[in-house]
């Protein structure tokens, strides 16, 4: 199973809650077929972090994170970054994560392409336009 995806942490949200459209839940259930799921350090805190959390639901997240593979904050993803961070003003977070996709060429699955689409180097889709 490769990775070509990396879930933005509202997508693993999405997905968790079963709240996607059917065609958005189509292309997602492909893309598990033959991708194994792939966030951020950033993702996995921010999913930990999540207020309204059950106990029931951290189970879950914790579950899928152990499923997933994380990647961690490598100096070519600070790096990255940091270009991000000067040239398109992201929060953070986003850049990180955009910053991870770019490095590892991979598509990231978000939600929130407005926040993202500026980015030329970065491959974004959006589950919920399907």
């Amino acid at each position: 199973m490769g990775i070509s995806y990396l879930w933005d942490t509202n997508t693993v949200i999405y997905f968790l809650q079963r709240q996607f459209a059917p065609t958005a839940e189509k292309f997602i259930d492909n893309i598990i077929s033959t991708n194994q799921p792939a966030i951020s350090a950033i993702t996995e805190i921010e999913l930990l972090c999540w207020k309204t959390a059950t106990e029931n639901d951290l189970l879950i997240l914790r579950n899928f994170i152990k499923d997933s593979y994380v990647y961690e904050l490598s100096q070519e993803i600070k790096n990255q970054t940091v270009e991000v961070r000067k040239y398109y003003n992201l929060k953070l977070p986003d850049a990180i994560i955009a910053a991870t996709a770019i490095v590892n060429n991979l598509t990231l699955i978000t939600r929130n392409f407005k926040d993202f689409d500026r980015l030329s180097s970065l491959k974004v889709t959006n589950p919920f336009d399907r």
